[in-house]
């Protein structure tokens, strides 16, 4: 049949075939998730995890990640080496094979690897794709054999030397990545640092090294971890009340199934659950297994033993967790993830082979521990006790809001249009400063609600008593969503606003408040931080002024870059103005440093790692003033105003 080509132009000629790794340079974030900071991190996490998939087949137990001057990264391991023979299949190196064929790699044979992260087979060679340049060296058979790439394209395998005496085999890639794709290239140790610790605590014994040379100061830090997933949770709850010293730890002969846990005398739970290393952030089947042990263990343990007897009120699966601190890891060998991002477990099998490992383990425990038993159970006694009372606040704020004019709060002001996907929510330090940004508004689409002080720190409070605090009532009844009592899910089809912006004073007082607003966002609304909804507002710190042209600085780098041009045009006395809060600008300077959506600078509020966020939260805004100070001193010439 001929092709016709009077359809539009549309014909034959304008079907395309991307041949090796265009498919990815064509569309990076269907393989990496986006081409911003996490993308960019993601690099690193691919080619790490070959490294670990080879810790967990027995071979490798050092892994180096190196963050060089030039701003490359260098993954070092101490594993087989990437094989380097001739690929029947392909005629060419094995090693080139893995490094630019989408879906080729070890991890499909079962004799090779039993358990792995890497499912998809994409990995390193999407990294290579997506690199300026990519340099794989391999030390095995002997030799030191190197291969260069140049934006995926392969140079020749050379041998350069023979291995001396005692040089280990593995394998080391060097990757800069491409400024094409990547707009921001910049690395943050932090981010790094805290993924390659948290799989240090999955493969106990495997030592992780992180170094950073782009600065004069060398910074260095090392992971290894006897106790593994028990010393996990020791980290994770460090900053929390404990109700029992020795960290809960079942697991199956094989290891295949892990469980570490331990109750503090917080109000929420911290599950981190993995598979094969993966952190599958929304759960499965081994949570599910997981939680129906808890639950009906704890439970039958109770009742056998009276505990539950005085106790009239219905007990759920969510009481039995509050406040517990857990790091579940399982070993599948043949994974089902629920979409490409591996974020849900949904293999069936694995939910009972977790629940009847649990069960027994977990009951053994808690014959040997009947005092810790005791205590545990008072706590879901408190916990099932604080949830009938929100539940009851809840509905009286739902009575008293049904009979007021509207049901919203009075001090806000709202915006004109009803459609929410265009609707804003400012939430503002203040009512000076609710009083400048309700005239700096734009009444069609952005809505003003003034705080009145610092609102409750939830990380110290039950949910009854959060759900009395003015303030925060104002904000809920604001956003329109019920606040979610035990296993509830915030119902998003409700919200007003699907931009919630936090606009706080550049000062002290400002962060305090708007670290008390993203305590209460992440605690009680953090489906709302999960689906991209909250963002934090920059006002400017500065205004420098020369003659007629005045320019707004949002850092002091930024008012010494503008001094700096200032100086070398001429034209006079300059003037600097230092914001202290937002009620020193007029309405049109904060219209078109902070509200206009032309100009604004906004952070988009994100959780990159749920783990350490907890954790962060925890020893910040917990009671334990110890941590919070050893906190502040290793990190403060760290901080940024990055979230």
């Amino acid at each position: 049949m001929s092709d016709s080509s009077g359809t539009n132009g549309y014909s034959a000629s304008n079907i395309q075939v991307l041949e090796g790794l265009e498919a990815v340079r064509k569309r990076p974030a269907m393989y990496i998730g986006d081409v911003g900071q996490r993308g960019l991190h993601h690099l690193v996490y691919e080619v790490v995890d070959n490294a670990i998939d080879e810790a967990l087949a027995g071979h490798c137990d050092h892994v180096r990640v190196t963050i060089r001057r030039d701003g490359a990264v260098e993954v070092k391991d101490n594993g087989r080496g990437i094989p380097v023979g001739l690929h029947a299949g392909q005629n060419r190196p094995a090693l080139e094979v893995v490094m630019t064929v989408l879906h080729a790699g070890g991890k499909f044979d079962k004799d090779s690897y039993k358990v792995s992260g890497g499912l998809h087979g994409v990995g390193v060679s999407c990294v290579n794709a997506l690199s300026l340049w990519l340099i794989a060296s391999v030390r095995r058979d002997g030799f030191l054999w190197e291969q260069r790439y140049e934006r995926g394209k392969p140079g020749e395998l050379t041998k350069i030397r023979s291995l001396q005496p005692g040089e280990h085999s593995g394998t080391t890639v060097k990757f800069l990545p491409d400024p094409e794709i990547f707009s921001d290239r910049k690395f943050k140790f932090s981010t790094l640092s805290e993924r390659l610790r948290e799989l240090a605590y999955l493969n106990a014994n495997v030592r992780v090294e992180l170094e950073d040379r782009r600065n004069n100061e060398v910074r260095h830090e090392e992971y290894q971890f006897a106790g593994g997933i028990q010393d996990f949770v020791a980290y994770l709850d460090e900053g929390d009340t404990l109700i029992h010293d020795d960290v809960i730890y079942v697991a199956d002969e094989q290891q295949t199934v892990e469980l570490a846990m331990r109750y503090n005398a917080g109000f929420r739970s911290n599950v981190s659950s993995f598979v094969n290393n993966i952190n599958t952030h929304e759960g499965g089947t081994h949570i599910t297994g997981f939680r129906r042990a808890l639950t009906s263990t704890l439970k039958g343990y109770a009742e056998r033993n009276g505990l539950l007897k005085n106790f009239k009120e219905d007990l759920s699966g969510d009481d039995f967790r509050e406040g517990i601190t857990a790091v579940l890891s399982v070993k599948v060998m043949e994974p089902q993830f629920e979409g490409q991002t591996k974020t849900k477990l949904g293999n069936s099998e694995v939910q009972g082979q977790v629940e009847s490992i649990v069960r027994e383990k977990f009951g053994i425990w808690l014959e040997d521990n009947p005092n810790t038993l005791k205590q545990i159970v008072n706590k879901v006694i408190l916990a099932a006790t604080a949830r009938h009372a929100a539940r009851k606040a809840r509905e009286l704020v739902q009575r008293k809001n049904a009979f007021s004019s509207g049901g919203l709060p009075g001090k806000l002001a709202d915006c004109a249009s009803r459609s929410p996907e265009e609707c804003e929510l400012y939430l503002v330090e203040g009512d000076s400063a609710g009083g400048s940004a309700k005239q700096a508004r734009d009444r069609q689409f952005q809505a003003i609600l003034p705080l009145r002080g610092k609102i409750l720190n939830v990380e110290k409070a039950r949910l009854d008593r959060i759900l009395e605090n003015e303030e925060i009532k104002n904000i809920i009844t604001a956003l329109g969503t019920n606040l979610p009592i035990g296993e509830e899910e915030l119902n998003l089809e409700k919200l007003r606003y699907h931009k919630v912006l936090l606009m706080t004073d550049a000062d002290v007082d400002g962060a305090h408040i708007r670290t008390l607003l993203l305590t209460f966002f992440y605690r009680h609304l953090r489906t709302l931080i999960d689906y991209g909804h909250v963002y934090i507002a920059l006002p400017p710190l500065y205004k420098a002024k020369q003659g007629q042209h005045e320019e707004y600085c949002w850092s002091d780098e930024d008012l010494q870059d503008i001094l700096s041009n200032m100086r070398s045009n001429g034209g006079g006395k300059i003037t600097i103005q230092r914001y202290k809060g937002l009620g020193e600008m007029n309405p049109d300077q904060l219209w078109d440093t902070t509200m206009n959506p032309s100009s604004r600078q906004l952070q988009q509020v994100s959780v990159e790692n749920a783990a350490a966020a907890d954790r962060i939260f925890s020893t910040l805004m917990g009671d334990l003033v110890e941590p919070r100070r050893r906190f502040i001193e290793e990190n403060a010439r760290y901080a940024t105003i990055d979230v």
